[in-house]
């Protein structure tokens, strides 16, 4: 997961042509913290996507912007369009994550 730091790599990174996820996270979260324990393999599996991990502490404009009210929270974004948004208290377990990214469309 490629992190981002500043506006001009969000926009670059959800501008491409390959659909992205942005992990929106903070350090002091402890469900962010659980996510990182299993996210690896879903990483592995969903491979179609380039992912990002954003810290919302340093970038909460774009958090606000975005309507990331809790986190964790994965966003998915297609030409620079959000196309989906899997809410932080839908985001606890691996099979929820799972779920949420195998109804996507292709």
């Amino acid at each position: 997961m490629k992190p981002i730091h500043t506006k001009e790599e969000f926009q670059a990174a959800i501008t491409g042509e390959q659909p992205v996820i942005v992990k929106f996270q903070a350090g002091w979260c402890p469900d962010c913290t659980r996510m990182d324990m299993f996210i690896d393999p879903i990483i592995e599996e969903f491979n179609q996507y380039q992912w990002f991990d954003l810290n919302r502490d340093e970038l909460p404009e774009i958090a606000e912007q975005y309507e990331v009210m809790g986190i964790p929270s994965l966003l998915i974004f297609n030409k620079g369009d959000k196309t989906a948004h899997l809410h932080s208290a839908n985001a606890k377990s691996p099979e929820e994550v799972t779920d949420f990214l195998a109804k996507q469309p292709e």
